[in-house]
């Protein structure tokens, strides 16, 4: 473990795995910058875990809102004391009852602006800032999801459908309505969810084929374990809910409690065993006591040059940015 604490920021740390890493973060003597909608919020469910005020900066920022996050960055980076050593890319959003595509305030689907795009910018926006930072530990870190790993059996899954970003042409399209979908098809709102995540670990993958190289900063993703409790769930029917977790504390042995994949984030984070840039880290579908981490393999999709290169040049232009910056 790194012998020197340093500050994190964490998106999404109101409940389930953000707020836990961010315990886990405390614990080991770190400073946690948080990035909530709800920053008052953010503190109270921090309060419930006794986690202590003093090492907790809260950040208001809408991951939805692409002008929040440009507000939030700049109010970030002029008012903060300490240098920001590492990112964790955690915030999310699932409805997978929506009928209709909720849009965010630029036009787009919500599930790819909350948990592709304003991340995105939120990533852009911070390499300059990370890479300032000389901590042993300068890392950036984004959650993935089985479910959008086609290497993996959840990611086979075809309920809607698996995640798949076809030929980014509802991006391409300028990825306003009538277009809701990555690949500008009908509107499926659990594979919309898919597909973020899907973009997530691509964009994992080309910051470090793009960057690591020249910044030193470690770039990777992980699959903390099937967090079956977590609040991510709360749009799906009660019935789910229920039965969700007993399945895969009792069927498929995936069950992870939010505590331990707190604890996971917070390793891949800090402990030099994860310091390896370009790694997808997972433990596994099916959890054993003790059990290691291991560099899982992803999908064709995700680890592809071409698909990376245009969904970041793509993701640049839908964000405001100079795709030849």
């Amino acid at each position: 473990m790194s012998a020197t604490p340093g500050t994190v920021l964490i998106t999404g740390t109101t409940s389930g795995v953000g707020l836990h890493a961010t315990k886990a973060f405390v614990d080991r003597g770190w400073t946690v910058v948080t990035l909530n909608r709800d920053p008052v919020r953010a503190a109270e469910a921090a309060a419930t875990l006794s986690i202590p005020p003093q090492q907790l900066h809260h950040l208001r920022v809408d991951l939805g809102d692409l002008e929040s996050v440009r507000s939030g960055v700049e109010t970030l980076v002029d008012s903060l004391p300490m240098p920001i050593d590492a990112m964790v890319i955690n915030a999310a959003v699932y409805k997978p009852r929506l009928k209709q595509p909720e849009r965010s305030p630029q036009g787009y689907e919500i599930s790819m602006a909350t948990n592709h795009l304003g991340h995105f910018l939120l990533i852009q926006l911070m390499l300059e800032t990370l890479g300032r930072s000389t901590h042993p530990s300068r890392r950036l870190v984004i959650l993935g999801t089985v479910t959008a790993n086609s290497k993996e059996l959840g990611g086979k899954i075809p309920i809607p459908a698996p995640a798949n970003l076809g030929d980014l042409s509802g991006f391409e399209a300028g990825f306003l309505a009538p277009v809701s979908m990555a690949d500008g098809k009908p509107f499926k709102p659990g594979k919309a969810y898919k597909d973020s995540k899907l973009c997530n670990m691509i964009t994992t993958q080309e910051l470090h084929r793009r960057l690591h190289g020249s910044s030193g900063i470690v770039f990777t993703s992980l699959y903390p374990g099937c967090v079956a409790d977590t609040p991510l769930f709360r749009n799906t029917p009660k019935l789910f809910q229920r039965i969700f977790p007993w399945f895969q504390k009792t069927i498929t042995g995936g069950y992870v409690s939010q505590s331990l994949a707190g604890e996971r984030v917070a390793q891949v984070v800090i402990d030099p065993e994860f310091a390896v840039s370009g790694v997808h880290w997972s433990w596994g579908n099916r959890q054993s006591r003790n059990g290691r981490q291991f560099s899982q393999e992803l999908s064709d999709q995700a680890t592809d040059p071409r698909t990376a290169e245009r969904v970041w040049d793509l993701s640049m232009r839908l964000v405001g940015l100079d795709a030849g910056a």
